[in-house]
């Protein structure tokens, strides 16, 4: 069964027909957040950042939040094949036991242990990622703002809630509650338009990498917010999937030449959702014109039904197998090597990248 669906926008598969796809097409990497769904990108990582994108020169900007945001870290560091392979290994071995006469696992004891778990895999290794001779990163978080600009253990559920409301209303409205605070590192400019949603860009340096990576990561009530970090705005920081689940950003915004016009965009599914409180509001799930130039490389819904359980790797993985550190782990290595297949065909369709292949988004 084939694995891979390779969706494009319009301007994106125009460009296609009329000059295939070269690694020095590529002018953005977007990573969404996702949590363990993101396992199944490793080999398709790999490929790109180890072998495709390697062959090329040109400056590309990878921007990340979460999960996609650890993604495209890693791929800054020096042998990313092998980091990429290590971030693997460690996602998917991570486990949280309640402390003694705890029935669940704190947001404080995974907060710990996760940033412990950044530092050893980043110590000693920022610079690497900082001053990568072609990749400019950007890590997205979500800044909270008003009664979300502490985490408060009585206004959180209670701004969370507004912020909700609002978001159902319009996307813009969530920009009340919580706003795009983006690190980017060498001075870069960010590579998409901002006119969407409030954002702010901050300078990415080695005194607040660390908490910037980990607020992406920082889900509300699973983990602890991080606050104030180096050079940002003070207060509350989390997940950066809150406000942009999905990176659904203008990725049109004339911020490239003619020549690196194309974002490519390996996801694990087809529709590119804008926040994560837009998860529910599937009329908002559709391509705009803001993916015109994107080429989205997304598994075949049918042959995600091939993988164990049916579904790709999730957050609910963490409650069905609880305790079954070994059942999780043996699934979820399932689903990741199964994924290779994802690599392969993109590398195939490469020899001869015909737009015939090629879905609308």
């Amino acid at each position: 069964m084939q694995a891979l669906h390779i969706h494009a926008g319009p301007k994106a598969k125009v460009h296609i027909r009329e000059h295939g796809l070269r690694p020095e097409h590529i002018g953005v990497i977007p990573a969404a957040a996702g949590g363990p769904k993101g396992l199944i990108l490793g080999p398709l990582d790999r490929f790109i950042f180890g072998e495709w994108l390697a062959q090329s020169q040109q400056p590309v900007d990878l921007v990340g939040a979460s999960i996609g945001a650890w993604r495209m870290a890693t791929a800054c560091l020096n042998d990313s094949v092998t980091a990429f392979e290590r971030l693997e290994h460690d996602y998917i071995h991570q486990h949280y036991e309640p402390l003694p006469g705890q029935k669940r696992v704190s947001a404080e004891q995974v907060s710990e242990a996760f940033g412990e778990s950044l530092q050893a895999f980043y110590g000693g290794r920022i610079a690497e990622v900082l001053s990568h001779p072609r990749y400019k990163l950007h890590i997205v978080t979500s800044h909270g703002r008003h009664i979300l600009r502490r985490e408060n253990p009585v206004t959180m559920p209670l701004g969370y809630a507004g912020a909700f409301l609002s978001n159902a209303v319009h996307r813009r409205a969530l920009g009340g509650w919580l706003e795009r605070v983006v690190f980017s590192g060498q001075g870069a400019s960010l590579p998409f338009g901002t006119q969407d949603f409030r954002t702010r860009a901050v300078n990415l340096r080695e005194g607040n990498f660390m908490p910037a990576l980990q607020a992406s990561c920082a889900i509300p009530f699973a983990l602890k917010a991080v606050h104030d970090i180096p050079g940002a705005p003070a207060g509350a920081y989390w997940d950066g999937g809150i406000t942009d689940y999905h990176l659904h950003l203008n990725w049109t915004a004339p911020t490239k030449g003619p020549d690196r016009s194309i974002v490519l965009y390996p996801h694990f599914q087809q529709n590119v959702v804008p926040g994560w409180l837009d998860k529910a509001l599937k009329w908002r799930h559709g391509a705009t014109p803001f993916l015109d130039n994107t080429i989205v490389l997304a598994p075949n819904p049918e042959w995600v039904k091939t993988l164990p359980g049916s579904k790709l790797p999730d957050r609910k993985d963490f409650i069905t197998y609880d305790r079954d550190l070994a059942g999780r782990v043996k699934v979820w290595s399932a689903a990741a090597l199964a994924s290779q297949q994802l690599a392969d065909e993109f590398s195939h369709w490469l020899q001869n990248p015909t737009s015939s292949m090629v879905q609308p988004l």
